[in-house]
């Protein structure tokens, strides 16, 4: 990898970490209504993955997937509208934090329904194979997702189809207060991919480059007609589940363990012993990009609400 994109990397990264913090600030003052789940802690696997596609490729997402969007491309000025309920919204305010979409972008939408973007990126692939390009679908899930059914379904019929989907678990080891330790007998979700054929391993998700090397080979892979792969990146959410959420089911000590391995962090320092970023170069990318946050504030606070006539204009389920 190229210092620029290394370096690249990082300024989603942070963007994706100034991002999160301003909307759970919003949202503690009430100027967000909904939920918010805060995609804080888990920046390398969004940007480590979406660093690989190209803009035309695609993505599915999550109830937490400020990160991909941002990762991926999207504008800061629309999403913030969207959490706003603003006109001005990626989806008019009518989808709000769990529901952004922008096709343009290949962002097939975040999703409120755990597990539901699993079945959207095999259809994803299947429009790919069908209509001979080589784009590659990444979807999106995380570990509580994998105990559904439509986790099982997907991955059968994209091993059958050798669909060009690569199966991104961000394992941040609860699903909501429930641990994966509980919930699964097996150590790793990654393990599961035996059972399809397919192939499957397990990453740290706290590393960028770990995840990007990662994602480099599956969407090869995919290109070349060899079908789908399940990458699990073990990760870990600072915030709750939703902001609000007590998260009395896991311990202080806990949180500030993985607070030591923060990705952003780790990132950095290998940037600056690598000499391929200054502690100025991180200042002046943090100071431009809290300037971007407060350009997307502004832009959302003065845009205006839709008008009540619009209810089920673009409203098709």
């Amino acid at each position: 990898m190229e210092k620029e994109e290394m370096v690249n990397m990082l300024e989603k990264m942070v963007r994706i970490r100034k991002f999160e913090e301003r909307v759970v600030d919003l949202f503690a003052k009430g100027k967000i209504p909904g939920f918010v789940h805060s995609y804080i802690g888990e920046e390398a696997v969004a940007v480590g993955a979406c660093s690989v596609l190209r803009d035309n490729d695609f993505i599915t997402s999550t109830h937490r997937g400020h990160g991909h969007l941002i990762a991926k491309g999207g504008n800061l000025n629309y999403m913030m509208a969207e959490l706003y309920g603003k006109k001005t919204g990626y989806c008019k305010g009518k989808g709000g934090s769990m529901h952004i979409a922008d096709l343009d972008l290949g962002i097939l939408g975040a999703n409120g329904i755990v597990g539901a973007g699993l079945p959207i990126a095999i259809g994803s692939g299947l429009s790919t194979k069908v209509r001979g390009t080589d784009q590659v679908t990444v979807c999106f899930f995380g570990d509580g997702a994998s105990n559904r059914g439509t986790f099982h379904e997907s991955l059968n019929v994209a091993s059958i189809w050798k669909l060009p989907v690569v199966f991104m678990n961000e394992n941040n080891h609860y699903a909501i207060s429930f641990s994966q330790k509980k919930s699964m007998a097996i150590p790793n979700v990654s393990d599961r991919a035996i059972a399809y054929g397919i192939p499957g391993l397990t990453i740290d998700g706290n590393d960028v480059i770990a995840v990007f090397e990662a994602m480099n080979e599956a969407v090869k892979r995919a290109r070349n007609g060899e079908g789908p792969t399940l990458i699990e990146a073990k990760t870990y959410r600072y915030r709750g589940h939703f902001e609000g959420d007590p998260t009395t089911y896991r311990s202080p000590e806990e949180v500030e363990e993985w607070k030591k391995k923060d990705p952003i962090k780790l990132f950095e320092d290998k940037l600056l012993v690598r000499n391929f970023i200054a502690k100025e170069g991180i200042e002046s990318i943090e100071k431009k990009i809290e300037g971007e946050v407060e350009e997307a504030v502004k832009f959302a606070e003065e845009s205006p609400y839709p008008n009540p006539e619009e209810t089920l204009e673009d409203v098709y389920a």
